[in-house]
């Protein structure tokens, strides 16, 4: 269905589809569907203040690099030549409620996302996808883990959105991965991070077709199956199992 300018022209009919809606759609159809037709949404998760903390740290580390047009020493020690990437759009790219965005006109979405930082090759000229994430573990930080392909996911949409845009996009996607040390003898009022930088391959080929299904999933009017290891869907059934029970005041 199409809405009317003021032309006179067709607009195709658009709704707001953030990266991390995409990822719900993957990880549970149900829970997608609730939110993005029904406006039933998963419990809010706790503010991430610490990780929040260092994402902003990071941005304004790269910015002066970025001022210079200056290779970063993490760069530099991991021979990557790149430098932070300039465009007058990058701060609405970060932005909430803005982010990079493009209108898929055959599913209806407006995609966006709310990247970290986009870099350039010096050489090829190609943008380079970078995002910063922190933790605090007793082992080196990588990302073998199953729910760390959300991050990966996470970054083959910002190349995605980047290249929809028109940009020429490197298949090379990186993380500036910090580690909160716990080895240390007290805490004497500061954090010691351990920093590494960790290349991802990337194939963002699924996200078209993710958006085919998402679409199709929210004309339905039946509510779609949860998946399997849902944990929301599981405490939602387990709850509902307890209605028949009566809790002492």
């Amino acid at each position: 269905m199409k809405k009317k300018n003021e032309g006179g022209k067709s607009e195709p009919k658009k709704q707001p589809l953030s990266r991390s809606k995409l990822e719900l759609f993957i990880d549970c159809p149900r829970c997608f569907y609730a939110d993005l037709k029904l406006g039933v949404k998963r419990p809010p998760s706790f503010p991430m203040s610490l990780n929040n903390a260092v994402d902003t740290l990071f941005k304004k580390e790269f910015d002066r690099h970025r001022k210079f047009k200056t290779v970063h020493p993490l760069l530099k020690d991991a021979g990557v030549d790149a430098i932070p990437f300039q465009h007058p759009e990058l701060e609405d790219w970060r932005r909430r409620n803005r982010g990079v965005r493009y209108l898929h006109e055959e599913s209806g979405f407006e995609v966006y996302g709310l990247v970290d930082d986009v870099w350039q090759d010096r050489r090829t000229k190609e943008l380079i996808v970078a995002d910063y994430k922190a933790t605090s573990k007793s082992t080196e930080v990588n990302l073998d883990a199953e729910w760390q392909n959300s991050y990966k996911r996470q970054v083959e949409v910002y190349q995605w959105l980047l290249r929809q845009r028109g940009f020429k996009v490197s298949d090379k996607a990186y993380f500036v991965y910090t580690n909160g040390r716990q080895d240390l003898p007290e805490f004497a009022n500061k954090l010691i991070f351990v920093t590494k930088l960790i290349l991802h391959s990337c194939d963002s080929r699924w996200v078209e077709p993710a958006l085919h299904k998402a679409a199709h999933l929210l004309r339905q009017t039946k509510i779609p199956a949860s998946s399997k290891n849902c944990k929301h869907c599981i405490y939602v059934k387990q709850a509902a199992s307890l209605k028949s029970l009566s809790f002492a005041q």
